[in-house]
């Protein structure tokens, strides 16, 4: 099928008019069975919608928005889902959440699949959908506004809301230098996340600043969840000569790491420092509390949602990052060269 097919389309390949077409789609009583049959056989030839069908003749508005999300933090999520609501709210507008696999080949099916059923009028995508290729192919090609939340890729091409992830990174890093710490273990983020990169990028640019050396052997891969967390920070802590503070790429990985620590009956954060990112509850919930970057998510998620409800021209928006401090960052215990 053309993505630019159109009820013209059917109505001539079907032998009948468009408004026909349009009876048929609003299930209107007054069309024959031998004419539904041939509208209905073209559409699947054409492998048309009815659903765009529809929301083309009338010209309507459905009132409804979609969030598209693959995350692996549920706190994040919680409040990217919240900062939609509440402005959607707000606005009489319902909000669609839909998870999807940005691993799966057939990602980009399934998101215009969502659009044509549930007749929305718009998209909100969330890292890392907001950058996945076959999912913005999907939507250009069907004409639906959409904006990105954090996008790593081609800026210009919609509207986006975001922060700096790079200086935020920077910033903790220094922060953990400018306690005394020279060998920082860093946890990288889910690689399919554009920002897992921009935070690499910041931990490094700080390193570099303080002229302090790159060492691969304290950066370990993660995925955003508390697992991965564990598995990097059992890592880190076996090397005989492990680092004195850990900074994590999310909150989630971060809690990983304290639980670790815990096991291992280490002083902290005397013995380790440990810092996160995001400011989840779960930074606040967690022993000692976590010292992190504060991610403005549902003020991202509002304002993405407050741009694709206004329309009109492409908008982006930089909101500012804050560092928490708390109680898992001192000082520490032995000094290192």
């Amino acid at each position: 099928m053309s993505e630019r097919s159109n009820i013209r389309d059917v109505a001539a390949r079907a032998g009948v008019a468009v408004k026909t077409v349009s009876r048929v789609l609003n299930g209107h009583p007054y069309v024959s069975a031998d004419t539904k049959a041939r509208v209905e056989e073209a559409m699947r030839a054409l492998d048309f919608r009815p659903s765009v069908a529809a929301r083309i003749l009338s010209g309507a508005k459905s009132n409804q928005v979609a969030l598209i999300y693959d995350n692996h933090s549920p706190y994040y999520m919680f409040q990217i889902q919240t900062g939609c609501w509440e402005y959607c709210k707000q606005m009489g507008i319902r909000l669609l959440a839909q998870p999807v696999d940005v691993a799966d080949p057939r990602v980009g099916d399934q998101v215009r699949g969502l659009v044509t059923e549930t007749h929305v009028d718009g998209i909100i995508l969330s890292s890392p959908v907001t950058d996945c290729d076959p999912v913005l192919r999907a939507l250009e090609a069907m004409d639906i506004p959409f904006v990105r939340i954090s996008p790593g890729t081609n800026h210009a091409l919609t509207s986006s809301v975001f922060m700096d992830d790079a200086q935020a990174a920077d910033d903790m890093t220094t922060h953990l230098i400018n306690f005394g710490h020279r060998r920082i273990g860093f946890i990288k983020g889910h690689p399919n996340h554009m920002a897992s990169d921009d935070r690499l990028f910041g931990y490094r640019r700080a390193l570099d600043r303080a002229g302090i050396s790159y060492e691969p052997g304290l950066v370990c891969d993660g995925e955003f969840d508390f697992e991965s967390g564990v598995r990097a920070a059992n890592y880190l802590l076996d090397q005989p000569d492990r680092p004195t503070a850990i900074f994590a790429a999310n909150d989630d990985m971060a809690a990983g790491v304290l639980a670790v620590a815990h096991d291992r009956n280490l002083d902290l954060p005397g013995e380790l420092s440990v810092a996160g990112f995001d400011d989840t509850t779960l930074a606040r919930t967690v022993w000692p509390p976590l010292t992190t970057i504060h991610q403005p998510m549902a003020e991202l998620a509002r304002t993405a949602a407050e741009i694709l409800i206004a329309g009109g021209d492409i908008t982006h928006r930089r909101l500012p990052h804050t560092l928490v401090e708390r109680a898992s960052v001192a000082p520490p215990a032995r000094k290192t060269p």
